[in-house]
């Protein structure tokens, strides 16, 4: 069989030349596992991680000290989706529309929201993983960047990754549509060419690295909306400790949803907000903070707050979030496909599957794509809370 997408390969390009000006912020700042990518859709992929270790004094003697083994922990990244955007024509609808070569114009802009709707599904499953986050930084409900001339909510958001030991290098801020807007309304240190030294982002808004963050633009954004639990407190009578996680609670009121995975929460008498990644329904019982946990001590019956509602824009270090993302499998010497090509969006990197099978009297093209996304490293992923 003749290799008959050829003749579509200017179609799809055009189609993919649109999509690739969308908001695509994560997809292109984040880490690829290509060991993730070749597993089954379903099957878990193991990383491990390597844990800090202590110091030890070095002392002389015939041997070194019995020392140096690690308990190691892990991951799993796992595909989850396997998904195809179908195309369908048949003879007929073809010829409606084929005078003055619409039929190529109507299908380019098929192709154009296949690889949109792909890559903006993957984007928003990126985005969701805010829930893995370990702190959070700025006001919920109240969008980042708003006051002129101040660029705390940058050096903040830096600050906690500071904190966490994340990479100098490699780190990437993720905003949305409206965190945007501020930063190019009201930001003017940035658009004033005599003080950015660059027009860049007053002439064709490219606004690449800030304070060591390379920013991208989202509409993968998630917004939050709060647990219903109030009143909760620490319930552990010698308090919890600076590093844990794992927190008890009792005497709270849990409303329908208590506290939920992703609720940014305050304790009394401390600035902190933390992520919790695991909620509690109930009026009493543990949740779970993102790594590395508290920075300081709670005493026993402190008061824990829940945040308001919020948009989720994220920074984090390159490798605190991994993508696996391939072709969908294809069974071994294929199936009824006439043809298979790939397609690589220049922007994102993803790989789409473009497969053309032949029916009666009908013409069906498939835009596939498999993918799986996972925080692996907690520590190094904070919230810009809008």
């Amino acid at each position: 069989m003749a290799n008959t997408l050829t003749g579509l390969i200017p179609t799809i390009y055009a189609g993919l030349d649109v999509v690739s000006r969308e908001l695509i912020g994560f997809i292109p700042n984040i880490q690829r596992d290509a060991t993730a990518e070749s597993g089954a859709v379903g099957q878990t992929v193991r990383s491990p991680v390597v844990p800090a270790a202590s110091l030890e004094d070095i002392t002389p003697g015939a041997n070194p000290a019995d020392s140096g083994d690690q308990t190691f922990g892990y991951v799993d990244v796992t595909i989850t989706k396997s998904k195809a955007y179908p195309i369908r024509w048949s003879g007929e609808e073809q010829l409606s529309v084929t005078k003055d070569g619409v039929v190529n114009t109507v299908l380019r802009d098929q192709f154009s929201q296949a690889f949109r709707t792909l890559a903006n599904a993957v984007e928003t499953d990126l985005g969701a993983l805010y829930v893995a986050a370990s702190r959070a930084y700025g006001t919920a409900g109240t969008t980042p960047f708003a006051t002129a001339d101040d660029m705390s909510d940058l050096s903040e958001v830096n600050r906690i990754l500071d904190d966490n030991g994340a990479p100098a290098s490699g780190r990437s801020m993720i905003v949305g549509s409206a965190a945007r807007a501020k930063l190019e309304g009201k930001q003017s240190q940035l658009f004033k060419a005599n003080e950015a030294g660059t027009d860049g982002l007053l002439r064709s808004r490219e606004m690449r690295q800030l304070m060591g963050l390379t920013m991208g633009f989202s509409a993968g954004i998630s917004s939050h909306v709060k647990g219903t639990g109030t009143l909760y407190d620490v319930n552990n009578g010698a308090g919890e400790a600076v590093g844990q996680t794992t927190i008890t609670l009792d005497g709270g009121t849990a409303g329908a949803t208590g506290i939920k995975a992703g609720d940014v929460v305050t304790f009394a008498g401390h600035g902190d907000k933390y992520v919790v990644t695991t909620g509690q329904a109930g009026a009493s019982g543990d949740i779970v903070l993102g790594a590395p946990g508290l920075r300081v001590a709670v005493a026993d019956a402190e008061e824990l707050t829940i945040g308001a509602n919020y948009t989720a824009n994220m920074a984090f270090s390159s490798n605190a979030l991994v993508l696996a993302a391939r072709q969908p499998a294809m069974p071994t010497g294929g199936d009824e496909a006439d043809d298979v090509m790939t397609v690589t969006d220049p922007v994102s990197g993803l790989v789409f599957q473009v497969a053309l099978y032949r029916e009666y009297r009908r013409i069906k093209y498939e835009i596939g794509l498999a993918w799986g996304a996972k925080c692996v490293k907690p520590e190094h992923l904070a919230i810009l809370l809008g």
